[in-house]
C-alpha cells in the first residue's frame, strides 16, 4: 500500500483558483494516478496526476489530466459526475468505519457521499457541497463530450467539514486511509485508474481495504 506525506502550508488561501500557484511556490510534487487495474477490459490510460497539501482546516488538491476526450454533462452537484471526465478522492478518517467519496468532473461539479459500504451512501447536504471551492481550466459550465485531445487542470479546497459525519478538529498530525481515481464511465473510451492498486476482478472504487495512507504534517 502506498504512503504519502501531506505537506502543511500556512496560508489563508480561500479560492481554488489560487491553489496551483501556491503549490508551485511550495514545491509540492505531482503523484501519478496510473494503476490500470482492469486492463483486459479497460486498457486506456490517460495521463493523470494529482498533488495534495493541507492548511490545517482544509485539504488542497490539484489534478492534471491529459486525455483523448472530455465531458462534463452532469448539470448539478451530487449528480452522475463519474460518467464524465472525473477525478475522485476517497478518504477514511482514522478511527472510524465510514469513508467519504469526493468526486469532481472536469467542470468542477462535485458529488460527496459518506457511508461504510458502496451500497449505503449518504449524500452530503448542500451546505457541505457549497463549502468546497473548485476551479477548472475548462470553466464551470456543463458541456457534452468533446472528442479531441485535451489537457486540463482542476483545483479544490476541501474543508474538514466535508467529512460531515466525522469530527476532524484539525488535519495537523492526522492520518487517513485514502485513494485517488480517474474515470469516465460514459466517455467514448471508458477507463478506470487508481493511485493505489485495486486487486479485484471488476471495477469498484468503493473498497477501503485497498486504500493507501496519507500522513498530514503538523
Amino acid at each position: 500500500m502506498k504512503h504519502l506525506s501531506v505537506k502543511k502550508i500556512d496560508t489563508s488561501v480561500a479560492r481554488a483558483e489560487d491553489v496551483p500557484a501556491l503549490l508551485d511556490a511550495q514545491g509540492v510534487e505531482f503523484q501519478p494516478i496510473d494503476c490500470v487495474d482492469w486492463a483486459a477490459d479497460y486498457p486506456y490510460a490517460p495521463k493523470v496526476e494529482f498533488r495534495i497539501a493541507h492548511k490545517g482546516d482544509a485539504v488542497l488538491i490539484e489534478y492534471r489530466v491529459s486525455e483523448q476526450s472530455v465531458a462534463a454533462v452532469a448539470p448539478h452537484d451530487n449528480g452522475r459526475v463519474w460518467e464524465d471526465s472525473c477525478c475522485e478522492f476517497f478518504f477514511q478518517p482514522e478511527g472510524g468505519n465510514v469513508y467519504y467519496n469526493v468526486e469532481t468532473n472536469c467542470a468542477g461539479t462535485v458529488l460527496v457521499g459518506c457511508g461504510e459500504t458502496r451500497e449505503a451512501r449518504e449524500a452530503a447536504p448542500a451546505e457541505v457541497l457549497n463549502a468546497i471551492s473548485r476551479w477548472s481550466s475548462l470553466g464551470r459550465a456543463p458541456f457534452a463530450e468533446r472528442i479531441e485531445p485535451t489537457t486540463w487542470h482542476m483545483a479544490l479546497i476541501i474543508p474538514t467539514g466535508t467529512a460531515f459525519h466525522s469530527q476532524i478538529a484539525t488535519l495537523d498530525g492526522a492520518r487517513m486511509k485514502a485513494n485517488f481515481y480517474k474515470c469516465g464511465d460514459k466517455l467514448q473510451t471508458p477507463h478506470f485508474l487508481s493511485w493505489n492498486r485495486i486487486d479485484l476482478p471488476s471495477p469498484n472504487f468503493h473498497r477501503p481495504d485497498f486504500f493507501g495512507t496519507l500522513e498530514f504534517e503538523r
